[in-house]
């Protein structure tokens, strides 16, 4: 969560790109998501990638549910990913920090984005314009 939050303050979302848009409506289940970035991984706030973060009461069990990117365990960086629907199978495997609560209509737009069938990304890019964060722990 502190990656994201200080993510959220210090960036530009403008150049925030998405990456990939895998839909629900596709005719394959398991693709089910969008994830941010270039698709090359990211740096964290610390320089270095970071330890996975799991918890037994943080599931993809709803439909926008924010979770880290990585490729492996303990390979976290600056890559999130938003689910478009349950999906058990990402559980003890991603970190979850979030829950999309207002926006959901732009989740909805976001699913039906046309994209490339190969590489799934959307044909046109697509940038984050603005992220409203609400409840920061860090707070003081």
């Amino acid at each position: 969560m502190e990656i994201f939050v200080l993510f959220t303050l210090c960036l530009d979302f403008g150049a925030h790109l998405i990456h990939v848009s895998v839909s629900s409506l596709f005719p394959w289940p398991h693709l089910f998501l969008i994830t941010s970035g270039s698709g090359k991984g990211g740096i964290s706030i610390w320089g270095r990638k970071f330890e996975d973060e799991y918890s037994e009461y943080l599931k993809h069990s709803v439909r926008g549910v924010v979770s880290m990117a990585n490729n492996g365990p303990n390979t976290n960086g600056s890559q999130f990913f938003i689910t478009y629907g349950k999906q058990p199978h990402l559980d003890m495997k991603y970190t979850v920090f979030g829950k999309v609560i207002d926006g959901l209509d732009t989740l909805d737009e976001l699913e039906k984005l046309p994209v490339n069938e190969k590489t799934f990304r959307p044909l046109n890019d697509v940038h984050i314009k603005d992220v409203t964060i609400h409840a920061n722990p860090f707070a003081q």
